[in-house]
């Protein structure tokens, strides 16, 4: 049978709800800021109010709605300016009482108030001189205080705006959007509606912002992140939503064409204003962008393949001379040709982790040019990283970090130039003292050397641990399992197995201890693999406990209807089961949960293990037969080693 992780690594895809998307508009239409004749409309005064934080009158502008009564209760929204305005921009730059009647004459807004100050508070709270001063810059932080206990207090008691939080809104943009975010979600229990457009450096980490996500996710009504593509403080908006997703905070995180300007801005007020003060779809939320994120594992500047912000992910091409292209994820997605030969598909919803796919140009599949590659599947195919929530303990922090090294060795035991990676922890090269232990550990059928170190972000997870003193410093030896010769189907015969555990011993072992500085013995060796490794690591590793004392077996289990190959090795450990429990510190299996395709030879496997008395332990961990869940079996098992 063929390795099963050619299948597995496909895309496991969770169908996507068509009337959602029709529902859903993603941005404004032609003519939503211009004057419309016949229409009832708004009004925008002038008010001052006294300000004890800043010791002087300030102003703002207020919007009342068409038909505005003073007999009636209205919500209110606080609309922040950029660090080069004041309480006019947003008047001058995109006339927002234009935008806010067309709304209300198509009956999409619900009435409100909404209050324009000047987010600057100080005596000269002019946009004059250099405006990026320091006590300029200061200004906007002491607003916090002006906006909570003296402007808001001021509308409360001039207009009939109603009090509650559900009631009041905060948005901005740029210095204004950083002001939204830190006023809005640093005030819960006073803004139930925030929104930041293009978000500035002002904008607090988002640990800081939201230290309390489960706080986040009961108090806020709607949490709205907006940015031009082509804007240079993207990064600001993309690591607010990157820590919201990851820990469950809903949000709109919406991307479309543009800049820091006016264009983007007038688009954002357009769809936030039209969430507010109404019952609000959690599920439709991340469908509302123009864009997508570009994926991590694109090349270089590479704007597609982009992942939407519910998981979908849209591919294009350019091939005008092409008749067809689709686009093969495991399913196959016909593309659609443009006037310009570019060729588009939008995924459904993708399962988190890496996905291999290609392209199909008529009838040949090819690599995506904007996307890396990787050896999966047999061969070198395009991949594409789905991001998943949990995945921290892989992310790349600022923290000590260590090096992949390359290693080409001769083995006599296949009488060919092979290659293996280490992973040397941090400081290895520093302490020159320090010897380590050794965990060798394995990739899967279709998959090589590089498996572990790029598809698995095993150094990364090895860093972060290190990091938080969760692990032991190690090297981490990661090798070519392949030695079935073509077609790589013999990989899993008793002649295949046996020749790796061959060079394992005679070869590898012996020139990593000569070459890097090893601690010595089987306690300082662990052996662990996933899938068709978890295979080889059972059967070099049951047999070797007098020179490894730690097995890891991810996804793997003798095969249940293949007695030649399984009856052999259990006969060994009937025979040499005490051994087997003495010499073992750990015997370490784990599952991508019921899903996983070796969940059943797993379960086969465990009960010959309790019938002959092998101790091992046991975890399941929801993904499949996927990189996500071998990942998070190497941060399991890495810790319990040495």
């Amino acid at each position: 049978m063929k390795h099963a992780l050619l299948l597995a690594l496909g895309a496991v895809l969770l169908g996507a709800s068509p009337s959602l998307a029709q529902k859903v508009p993603i941005e404004a239409p032609k003519g939503f800021d211009q004057p419309r004749p016949g229409i009832a409309t708004g009004r925008i005064d002038t008010i001052s109010y006294a300000s004890k934080t800043v010791g002087t009158v300030r102003r703002a502008l207020v919007y009342t709605p068409p038909g505005y009564s003073k007999k009636k209760k209205y919500p209110v929204l606080y609309l922040l300016h950029g660090i080069g305005g004041d309480e006019k921009e947003w008047l001058k730059g995109s006339r927002p009482q234009v935008i806010l009647d067309n709304l209300y004459a198509e009956g999409k807004l619900q009435p409100m108030l909404v209050v324009m100050p000047n987010g600057r508070a100080m005596q000269d709270d002019r946009a004059v001189g250099n405006i990026f001063s320091p006590d300029k810059v200061a200004a906007f932080g002491t607003f916090e205080q002006d906006l909570l206990t003296d402007l808001i207090p001021y509308v409360q008691r001039h207009y009939p705006a109603l009090k509650t939080r559900e009631n009041r809104a905060v948005a901005g943009l740029s210095m204004g959007g950083g002001q939204s975010l830190n006023f809005g979600l640093g005030h819960m229990e006073q803004f139930a509606w925030v929104g930041g457009f293009s978000s500035a450096p002002n904008t607090r980490k988002p640990e800081e912002l939201v230290p309390d996500p489960e706080k986040a996710k009961k108090l806020l009504k709607l949490l709205w992140i907006s940015c031009g593509d082509a804007d240079n403080l993207l990064p600001v908006s993309q690591r607010t939503h990157d820590y919201l997703y990851q820990r469950g905070v809903p949000h709109v995180y919406y991307l479309e064409p543009g800049g820091h300007d006016f264009k983007v801005w007038k688009n954002g007020l357009y769809m936030f204003a039209q969430q507010l003060f109404k019952p609000v779809d959690v599920a439709a939320l991340p469908r509302y962008t123009v864009l997508g994120t570009p994926a991590a594992t694109n090349v270089r500047n590479a704007k597609y393949p982009q992942l939407l912000p519910d998981n979908r992910a849209v591919f294009r091409l350019k091939a005008p001379g092409v008749q067809r292209v689709q686009l093969d994820l495991g399913r196959k997605y016909d593309m659609v040709k443009d006037s310009t030969g570019t060729w588009t598909a939008t995924t459904d919803v993708l399962s988190p982790g890496l996905h291999y796919y290609s392209l199909i140009l008529d009838g040949l599949p090819i690599a995506d040019p904007a996307s890396d590659t990787f050896y999966g599947m047999g061969r070198m195919a395009s991949g594409l990283e789905v991001p998943g929530r949990g995945t921290d303990f892989y992310a790349l922090r600022d923290v000590p970090h260590g090096e992949v090294r390359e290693r080409r060795f001769y083995s006599k035991v296949t009488n060919s130039w092979r290659r293996f990676f280490v992973y040397t922890p941090p400081g290895y090269d520093a302490n020159a003292a320090t010897k380590y232990p050794v965990l060798y550990l394995l990739h899967g059928g279709g998959e090589d050397e590089t498996g572990w170190a790029r598809q698995g972000k095993a150094d990364l997870i090895l860093d972060n641990l290190l990091a938080e003193k969760k692990a032991k410093p190690m090297l981490v030896v990661m090798l070519d399992g392949n030695l079935g010769g073509p077609g790589g189907l013999a990989g899993f015969g008793e002649a295949t197995l046996k020749r790796f555990e061959d060079e394992l011993k005679q070869v590898v072992l012996p020139l990593v201890e000569s070459s890097y500085r090893t601690a010595p013995g089987a306690p300082n060796r662990a052996l662990a693999g996933l899938s068709m490794g978890g295979l080889q690591t059972l059967y070099a590793g049951v047999r070797n406990t007098d020179m490894f004392q730690y097995l890891g077996v991810f996804s793997s289990g003798f095969f249940a209807n293949n007695p030649q190959l399984s009856d052999p090795q259990y006969a060994f450990m009937q025979a040499n089961a005490t051994t087997i429990n003495a010499n073992l510190r750990q015997l370490w299996l784990s599952m991508g949960g019921p899903e996983d395709i070796a969940y059943a030879n797993n379960k086969a496997m465990r009960a010959r293990f309790d019938g002959l008395g092998i101790r091992y332990a046991y975890s399941e961990y929801p993904g499949g037969h996927t990189w996500p869940v071998w990942r998070h079996d190497l941060y399991q098992f890495a810790q319990q080693l040495f």
